[in-house]
This record gives structure tokens, sequence and C-alpha cells, in this order.
């Protein structure tokens, strides 16, 4: 799948673009804007769709050698801002991904990205950046035995579990993608957007998206196209509303793709796994947050219960 990197002429043929969403970090954009400009091989747009509750318009301005489209939209959802941004993109644009504003790529990695699209065939619809900080996920042999959590990097369990693919060392294909660091051809993006019903943070709505790529196309995880992702941790505020949402946007996600394969009744298996589990670690490792965690996920079962499914707000960091 990847090309040489002396062929030249396909590699020019990429016109590519990123969208980077973006609310309340000024700092981490910055740092990400400052990896990307020093890129060998630069993107030829690049758009800022900015959620902040004060605008990071000056940090946009700093970096006049990327060609930047800048837009406010409010209130912030990182679903709607990422379409929006991709309703901005250039006629020429080939390609286009997404970008988390606290992402940091090393020096090759778009000219990485863009060299394999440049050889990609027409079954290929998406391919993400390895995220070289990242250890992925290892299923537990319980888990696996009960038919919840799949072993294979990159997999989509029955149960809606995702296996994180981590960090690789070669070019792997996978069910899903990570939504923040992702690129994908151009008649993918006119087909497919990012569902609006994951509102604020939007927890799983990149499995949600690139689950229903791969429906009709090739994904890919690329070993050469690195950036590492500093990511942090949910407020200890919002542990409640996490475990929420590991409760109710998996089952979404379940009942969107039962055509696929995906069962509910393992769905509620895993529900109530995490419940117990998050609880007995709470108690045992004295961890309040893992406990409000739990709690969260009672909820969310009691709301599934009643009928569920319904759209939860907010943001975790």
């Amino acid at each position: 799948m990847i090309v040489d990197a002396g062929q030249k002429s396909e590699v020019a043929e990429v016109v590519l673009a990123f969208v980077i969403p973006t609310k309340d970090r000024g700092e981490d954009l910055r740092r990400m804007l400052r990896s990307l400009v020093a890129q060998t091989r630069l993107p030829d747009q690049v758009i800022v769709v900015d959620g902040s509750g004060v605008e990071v318009s000056w940090c946009v301005a700093e970096f006049s050698e990327l060609k930047i489209d800048y837009v406010r939209l409010l209130p912030p959802s990182l679903s709607a801002q990422r379409n929006a941004g991709m309703a901005m993109l250039r006629a020429e644009i080939t390609h286009a991904g997404y970008l988390d504003d606290d992402v940091v790529l090393e020096i090759n990695a778009v000219f990485e990205m863009a060299s394999f699209w440049g050889g990609a065939g027409l079954d290929v619809g998406g391919a993400a950046f390895n995220v070289v900080n990242d250890a992925g996920s290892i299923p537990s042999a319980l888990m696996q035995r009960i038919g919840v959590w799949s072993v294979g990097v990159g997999s989509v369990a029955p149960s809606g579990l995702v296996c994180e693919v981590g960090r690789v060392n070669n070019d792997i294909e996978s069910d899903w993608l990570c939504g923040g660091a992702t690129v994908w051809r151009r008649e993918v993006i006119e087909a497919y957007s990012y569902d609006n019903w994951f509102q604020g943070t939007g927890f799983m709505e990149d499995v949600d998206y690139s689950y229903g790529v791969r429906e009709r196309y090739r994904l890919f995880v690329l070993a050469a196209a690195r950036l590492a992702h500093f990511t942090p941790p949910v407020r200890p505020d919002r542990q409640f509303l996490f475990g929420k949402w590991q409760v109710v946007n998996r089952m979404y996600i379940v009942r969107k793709y039962r055509h696929r394969g995906l069962s509910l009744h393992k769905a509620w298996g895993v529900s109530l796994i995490l419940l117990v589990a998050n609880s007995v670690r709470g108690i045992f490792n004295r961890q309040p947050g893992l406990l409000d965690r739990s709690m969260g996920n009672l909820a969310g079962i009691v709301s599934e219960l009643r009928g569920g499914s319904e759209p939860i707000g907010g943001f975790l960091k």
C-alpha cells in the first residue's frame, strides 16, 4: 500500500486539508500548530473551528505560513465542529482529515500520510496517524471468553467494545480509527458526516463514524506517520458523566449497527461488567473517581431500561 518516497508525481496529486476543532486550549493549539508548520510537507488547507468561550484567533494569527481558515462555532460540540470544518473544504482538496488540538506531529508525519494516499487504492477510505505515546488496550481473557471483547488490534467486538490500537510498528488494517488523528478520501467526506447525536466531547463518536465508513471501505493505521497525543485525564467532577457515556453511547452504536452483527445482549453484559468493575476497583483502591464512574454506569443502565439513547451533552476535560 505504501509508495516509495521518491514517487513525487503520485504524492503531488494529494491535495490535503486538516480540520482542527478546539475549545479553550489556546496553548495546546499553539503547540500543535508549531508541529504542523514544521512539517516537511505542509497541508494545503487548515481549518480551525473554535468553540472557545474566549476566541483563540490570536493563536491562529501567529502561523501565517499555514493556509488557515478560522471560524467560530457556538455552542461547542466536537461532532458539529468537525462537520462545520469539512463544509469549508476548498474545491481542489482531494483528502482531508481531523487533528485534535492536543496532538504534536513528528516532522515527516504529513509527508508519510500524503505518500500513503498517493498510492492507495480506491477501496481505502481512511487512514490514521500512529499515536506513538498510546499503549493501546489488552482484552482480558474472561471478556474474550464470554465474547464481549475481540482479540484483534483495532477490532470492534459484538458488544460494541473496541480494542484500542496504540502504537504500531507496521501498517495495520483496522475496524475503526481515532477521530483526532485521521485523513479521509474526499468521496468519504462527502458521503459521511459525524453524527450530531454525540454532543459535547462526544465519547465514541469516532468509533461511530469510522465503523460506518468501514462498511464500504478499508481503514489503515500508518506506522511511519507518527504523532503524540497529550490528552488530559477526565476531570474528577466529570467521572459520573463519563460513566454514563460508557453505557449510553455504546448502546446507541450497537443499536445503530445491529445489521453488522453487533449484539444488544452482549452490550448489556458489558454495561453490567463495567458497573461491577468500576465499583470494585473504586472501593478496594480507594479511588472516588471510579466510584463516581460506577454511579454514572448505573445511571446509564437505568436510562437505557427506561427507553434510553437520549443524547447527553457535556465535556470531560
